[in-house]
């Protein structure tokens, strides 16, 4: 079965009909020449915006000259409320001085601390994984919730404080689009999901609050909250405090929770329409994975994983601002222009893959040019968790073709673009429990 995607936008449709697409469901509201073309302009009276496939421009945008294309201010706009302060929504030095606590926490040798803390929630899903039909996103949200409240907080998803954080995202994701049509036109967009932030972050300070006081006392446990409060930035020597602290574990959690779970639903129904891949993959999975050093005996497991980013991206589309005039395949790209790059469009480009809407794991034998993939985005502004993500999802594909058999259910899923991609009517799969 050839993965679906979403209908494009039908030629002809007007600028009210456009605007009625696009609230929703972005990808709907695109034409299908976007997944051939090499840029494209949206003009209103009052703003440009350009949307780039070409793997040049998006790397002259990501990694050549990044500071020269800030993240745009409406995505601040969407996200502040639940978001604040954190590192998916600064710019310059602000921006640096958090990375420079937040990225060390992901390296290697300290992400191999953590692997206890996920295999833990990963044989418990797996445990409490039904048999028979059911919906794979919510579990894999749930599975992904815990394995965040794991290694940051070292409390699983049954904590009163984290079963109340996982409620709100869950509504708070579903209450925003992952770009609003009147920050494009820039005007104001309308807050909401307000309260839904408001119940996510008050849980989120009692932890914080908690965790400082364990910090003072000697008692904190080594998990990744404490070495994020504990580092000192290499360059002025301060620590977050508590409201920067609240502000980056939010988005741990959006990035983290939201994203994971979007990519293992949908790598288990590629897996369920391709039970061939997902033979081999089980058969792959006999082998032992204990341990973070094991990873490396799973290489399709791996390509299972990339080839479902490629196809079902997590954040569809990233938005920059040009900082200067620029001139793109010809065209004038004038200062303060939009900026959109689209994983989703980039992935599927007729001109880049071979047989681009396949599910085909086989292709990463022969890794594609890294402008062309951009799950995590690129450059100094790559997800700083890429590393934290791969683990789980590998790790979790490997617990799941051991217990479990996976059939499609009758319903096709159809993509939607809310904060992260998902399915507009679930990801409905059968399961059948393996001796």
């Amino acid at each position: 079965m050839t993965p679906p995607k979403p209908p494009s936008r039908p030629e002809g449709a007007g600028p009210l009909a456009r605007l009625r697409l696009f609230r929703k469901d972005i990808f709907r509201s695109q034409p299908g020449r976007l997944y051939r073309a090499w840029m494209a302009e949206m003009r209103t009276p009052i703003s440009r915006s350009f949307l780039v496939n070409d793997p040049t421009i998006v790397s002259q945008v990501l990694r050549e000259a990044p500071e020269d294309f800030p993240k745009a201010n409406l995505i601040g706009a969407v996200l502040r409320p639940l978001l604040g302060q954190s590192v998916f929504v600064t710019n310059g030095a602000q921006w640096r001085a958090q990375r420079r606590v937040i990225d060390p926490a992901f390296e290697g040798g300290r992400l191999k601390a953590q692997f206890p803390a996920m295999r833990a929630a990963v044989e418990e899903a797996v445990a409490h994984w039904p048999e028979g039909e059911a919906d794979a996103e919510p579990l894999c949200s749930r599975l992904a919730a815990d394995i965040i409240f794991r290694t940051l907080f070292s409390r699983p998803i049954t904590d009163d404080d984290a079963c109340a954080v996982f409620a709100a995202f869950q509504a708070y994701q579903r209450s925003q689009p992952v770009l609003s049509p009147l920050a494009l036109l820039r005007l104001p967009s309308l807050r909401r999901g307000g309260r839904f932030a408001r119940a996510a972050r008050a849980p989120i300070e009692r932890m914080v609050t908690a965790r400082a006081r364990e910090i003072a006392d000697g008692t904190a446990p080594d998990d990744l909250a404490t070495r994020l409060m504990t580092t000192p930035d290499p360059e002025t020597g301060r620590c977050f405090g508590t409201r920067e602290m609240i502000d980056q574990v939010a988005i741990f959690f959006l990035a983290g929770h939201e994203t994971s779970a979007s990519a293992l639903a949908w790598a288990l129904w590629l897996l369920a329409t391709h039970p061939q891949v997902q033979a081999e993959a089980r058969e792959e999975a006999r082998a032992e994975l204990d341990a973070p050093s094991d990873l490396s005996r799973f290489p399709l497991l791996r390509d299972v994983m990339r080839e479902t980013l490629r196809l079902y991206p997590p954040v569809p589309m990233m938005v920059r601002e040009s900082t200067r005039a620029q001139t793109w395949r010809g065209r004038g790209v004038p200062k303060r222009s939009l900026v959109i790059l689209s994983p989703w469009h980039l992935h599927r480009h007729t001109r880049l893959w071979d047989d681009p809407d396949a599910f085909k794991p086989e292709r990463w034998q022969t890794p594609p040019p890294r402008e062309q993939y951009m799950p995590f985005s690129q450059g100094p502004r790559i997800c700083p968790g890429a590393g934290f993500a791969m683990m789980e999802s590998v790790l979790a594909l490997h617990r799941l073709l051991r217990a479990f058999e996976f059939a499609s259910g009758d319903e096709v899923p159809v993509p939607v673009a809310h904060l992260t991609v998902r399915s507009e009517n679930g990801i409905r799969l059968r399961a059948t429990r393996r001796v």
